[in-house]
């Protein structure tokens, strides 16, 4: 039976404590959650992550709705989906008329803040010109007018700015803190922490050749995750050291995933799941692990209930503060849907500058739609790094690993991609057109056209028409 799909009602959430907590959101910038200790990595260092999952509820299959950072963190402040709210262009500003997490706790008597790495809702700051002109002459900006206290600049000056926001914070009023990193997010800085992580002790997903140069890029990037822990541990000692920890619901989150092979820009495991823990102040039974699916949409749906706030009939997201407290009635959700599509502002020439995807997540298997199969995969914010370069020229040079190679290098996509999570969580083995996997195939691409149809989504179906299709049409239905 398909997940049910309709509008979630504007309904009273159950009663809220006595005094609404705090809440503070951290969010790092293209993590993965194969990135985190307590997600099963034995080598990367993140004591205060693994500390505060043992002390919350560490969430294993949390996707977000789009593996780039402006329509996943659209989706997460909105309770919508990208496709929904028209957020599927990287230049895109959150419509005015929408209404985010910031403006729902506000009316809900929350004083809002935003500090530290920009939010990426208020549409494009650089180049070209012409798309700034648009956004100041309609007036496109609106978080200025959303929040109470607003802030963009580095981690560090993030950091300071939260210290300012907390002790401006009017007494007897709770407030609502977004708190962006920059970790770790590309260019990977070298020396990012006093020990750095040995390359040669790194584990690499089955689908990566193994180069000196890969290991030690990968290596940066488990410094800047290991950077990143730090600072999260700064934030829950200026809550603990102006005594908010027993009245603040903490959720620490990655905004999509890193910017790997087969990583960020792809709808595989490691550009779409990612690391979210949240700990309930007082919950009674911490070190708690749901193994539901989740979705971005779902963040502000539960930050509104835990306020004690109605949930808008618009968020097509569900609250999971049950799962959070411990306690109460949950229904979880039956499947994930995410969206890939154009990244940055660049032209068409590659699937890095522009892509059109989709993909369903069930229980057990994941269905993604290559909407644009006919362009080889071009990884994204890192196609000039040497270590890319090297494994590029192994591929002409013959030099790769048969899979590898297949995986990583074939000319065209297979327009359907379908996984058995549970036995291969790499995605190493397309299950898609094989008669074994005929109806979970038919299943996930059912629900697929379910969400697309009530989304509105601009792109084509994946179930077409068979009756009086012409023959050339079919012969398009690759997989």
């Amino acid at each position: 039976m398909l997940a049910t799909l309709a509008l979630v009602p504007l309904v009273a959430s159950p009663p809220a404590p006595a005094a609404p907590p705090n809440i503070v959101f951290v969010l790092s910038d293209d993590h993965s959650a194969a990135y985190v200790g307590s997600f099963g990595n034995g080598e990367i260092r993140t004591p205060n992550l693994d500390k505060f999952a043992a002390e919350g509820v560490r969430f294993e299959r949390a996707y977000v709705a789009c593996p780039q950072c402006v329509p996943s963190r659209a989706a997460i402040m909105t309770g919508r989906s990208p496709v929904a709210i028209q957020m599927t262009r990287f230049s895109a500003a959150l419509p005015r008329e929408v209404p985010a997490a910031p403006d729902l706790l506000r009316a809900a008597g929350y004083h809002t803040g935003i500090v530290g790495r920009t939010y990426h809702l208020d549409g494009s700051e650089g180049p070209p010109s012409e798309t700034n002109a648009v956004m100041e002459k309609h007036g496109l900006r609106t978080f200025k007018d959303r929040v109470d206290f607003l802030h963009k600049g580095s981690q560090e000056e993030g950091l300071q700015k939260m210290e300012e926001f907390l002790d401006q914070a009017p007494k007897g009023k709770p407030f609502f803190l977004w708190v962006g990193f920059s970790d770790p997010h590309r260019k990977l800085d070298k020396g990012a922490i006093p020990q750095p992580h040995d390359p040669a002790r790194l584990k690499l997903p089955p689908y990566c050749p193994d180069t000196r140069l890969l290991r030690e890029d990968l290596a940066r990037y488990y410094d800047e995750v290991a950077r990143a822990d730090r600072d999260f541990g700064r934030v829950l000692a200026a809550l603990d050291k102006r005594g908010h920890t027993g009245n603040t619901l903490v959720v620490f989150m990655g905004d999509n995933g890193g910017a790997l092979i087969r990583g960020k820009g792809t709808l595989y495991e490691t550009g779409i799941r990612v690391p979210l823990i949240a700990r309930w102040p007082g919950s009674p039974k911490p070190g708690r692990v749901c193994r539901d699916v989740i979705s971005g949409e779902d963040i502000t749906p539960t930050f509104l209930e835990a306020a004690g706030a109605a949930i808008p009939r618009s968020m097509t997201g569900r609250s999971f503060a049950p799962v959070v407290r411990g306690e109460g009635p949950y229904t979880p959700r039956e499947f994930i849907f995410a969206e890939r599509g154009p990244h940055g502002s660049g032209l068409p020439t590659n699937s890095a500058a522009f892509d059109l995807g989709r993909t369903v997540v069930g229980p057990t298997h994941k269905l993604i739609y290559n909407v644009i199969w006919q362009i080889p995969y071009s990884p994204v914010d890192f196609g000039g790094d040497e270590f890319w370069k090297e494994i590029e020229a192994m591929h002409g040079e013959r030099k790769l690993d048969a899979k590898i190679d297949e995986i990583l290098f074939r000319p065209q996509r297979p327009m359907f991609e379908l996984f058995d999570l549970a036995n291969d969580p790499h995605e190493m083995n397309n299950l898609a057109g094989r008669p074994e996997a005929a109806e979970v195939e038919r299943r996930l691409k059912a629900a697929l056209q379910e969400w697309m149809i009530l989304e509105r989504d601009h792109v084509p179906l994946p179930v077409p028409p068979i009756k009086g299709q012409p023959k050339g049409e079919r012969k398009g239905n690759r997989r």
